[in-house]
């Protein structure tokens, strides 16, 4: 089935499969992800250390997966309510929704085979007739894995934080499979500042941090007006410029890396995580282009084109940075999970994005992309951007309708230039159904950009996945190496200026 530019639902009118008569309405989100311009589904490539066992994986996941509402429910619209969409239960058949692929075993690059296979998969479309995920596994050998399974669910079903919350309650640690997988424990801020010996200050700084935040979200808002209006990113070499970008075929690639390596920097810069991948992104992505700006030139002066700068002055490259809005951040607990009640855990798309500038800039100094990064963040961090926009496209969705706020929240995505996620993972090695899980790279596609990274944690390693459109980024493999290489720089720069300081591997 080819991609179309939308999901068409089941109509209830001629519904015809057998259901048990639950149903449940859409959330705000979920409805945007099914309007035209915003079909995105989501990816998850699992790479496994061992042989994948077929019947063990379906077994398993008819006893967790499948007694997960989403997951066992069809996508049906009431044409006598005005084209409502909900969520109807039904049974599942496992058979329909696991594939496995003939595989020569004298194929000439494992690796190309299984980047083709994902490829194809951003080609065609998720049989509406069953609900809305699939397992596709490849039992071939690549560098990173001895086989691949890959994951495709629409971004209806739930988000990111989501899906890693149920494949946490589906696996067991692989150090110990009778043990549940750790869950992140996120720390409360205290607000209580009465507490404080100085109240006088604590009251001083909270109302001056109110103020900053009313002013911030002042301009994020207007930003968002004008991008909304008429603001374009720079058509820059990542930046898709042709029409219906979101329905070409997608590129998705990975790299693993040390998340030691990221902590390093983390604590010697006084920074996050975020902040510090943030800065990998931006300094990754001005080597990038200042080679593809420098192309042309005389070819012993190209070699060496990262020592010269090319680039051209006030680039302007924005990404939409994904935000989780739950009240408890990170994943929740496997018990949780796996409960029909869904309210505590707050399953589905409770995510909003913010707009972010990305420096493009050659830095003397690599430390300076992570400040720059770090200074971003923590100003998004006094706004209320991210709840104005969740709230705003609420608002838009029940008095304008579904097809003026696709299309308001379309025009900001497409112009700019990317998206950027960061997701918690498994704080350990995990078994999946019996099967030793090597990495987890998620991505998206269907949106409107030619380019995208995701960063997923693993244990101690981090796996970044970028999405590209090879009609516009051919060389994405230059562009993984650039990655890697501004991950190199970075690190080198912190242990170079005596910064690295000793910290747990586990914090």
């Amino acid at each position: 089935m080819i991609r179309g530019k939308s999901i068409k639902p089941i109509f209830t009118k001629n519904i015809s499969i057998e259901v048990d008569g639950d149903e449940e309405l859409l959330s705000p989100v979920a409805r945007l992800f099914q309007a035209k311009g915003l079909n995105i589904p989501i990816i998850y490539v699992l790479g496994f250390k061992t042989l994948i066992d077929v019947d063990a994986v379906k077994s398993g996941l008819n006893d967790s997966f499948v007694k997960h509402p989403r997951f066992s429910s069809l996508l049906v619209t009431d044409e006598k309510n005005g084209g409502q969409m909900s969520w109807r239960r039904t049974k599942v058949d496992i058979h329909k929704h696991v594939f496995t692929p003939e595989v020569d075993p004298n194929m000439e690059s494992a690796e190309m085979y299984v980047e083709d296979y994902i490829s194809n998969l951003t080609n065609t479309g998720l049989d509406l007739a069953k609900p809305l995920w699939e397992l596709h596994v490849l039992n071939v050998k690549t560098s990173d894995a001895n086989a691949t399974a890959v994951l495709k669910v629409h971004h209806s079903v739930g988000d990111g934080t989501s899906f890693i919350s149920l494949l946490l309650a589906s696996s067991r640690k692989a150090s110990d499979l009778e043990s549940m997988p750790s869950v992140l424990k996120t720390r409360q801020l205290s607000t209580n500042f009465w507490n404080n010996r100085n109240r006088f200050w604590g009251l001083f700084s909270a109302t001056c941090s109110m103020i900053l935040m009313v002013f911030n979200t002042f301009v994020d808002i207007l930003q968002f007006v004008i991008t909304a209006l008429f603001l374009k990113d720079t058509d820059t070499p990542i930046k898709g410029v042709s029409e219906h970008i979101e329905l070409s075929r997608k590129r998705i690639v990975h790299r693993i890396v040390s998340l030691h390596d990221i902590k390093l920097v983390k604590y010697a810069m006084n920074a996050t995580i975020n902040d510090v991948l943030l800065g990998i992104t931006m300094a990754a992505l001005s080597r990038y282009l200042n080679g593809k700006y420098g192309d042309g030139l005389e070819k012993e002066q190209d070699t060496a084109s990262k020592k010269y700068n090319h680039l051209p002055a006030n680039i302007r490259l924005r990404s939409s940075l994904a935000v989780n809005i739950r009240s408890s951040p990170g994943t929740s607990s496997a018990e949780e999970m796996m409960e029909k009640d869904q309210s505590k855990v707050k399953w589905g798309n409770l995510f909003t994005f913010v707009l972010v500038p990305i420096t493009i800039a050659l830095l003397d100094d690599p430390l300076d992309y992570v400040r720059k990064a770090k200074a971003v963040v923590d100003r998004k961090k006094l706004s209320f951007e991210a709840i104005f926009y969740y709230s705003l496209n609420r608002f838009l969705l029940k008095f304008f309708g579904l097809k003026i706020t696709a299309a308001h929240v379309y025009k900001i995505l497409s112009n700019t230039t990317m998206a950027f996620s960061n997701i918690i993972g498994p704080q350990e090695e995990i078994s999946f159904y019996g099967h030793h899980l090597s990495y987890i790279a998620p991505s998206t596609y269907g949106h409107p950009h030619a380019f995208a990274v995701h960063w997923q944690s693993y244990g101690e390693k981090m796996i970044f996945v970028l999405t590209v459109d090879p009609d516009v980024i051919p060389d994405y493999n230059n562009l993984c190496a650039d990655f890697e290489s501004s991950l190199k720089l970075i690190k080198d720069a912190v242990t170079q200026s005596g910064l690295a300081v000793p910290f747990h591997a586990k914090t």
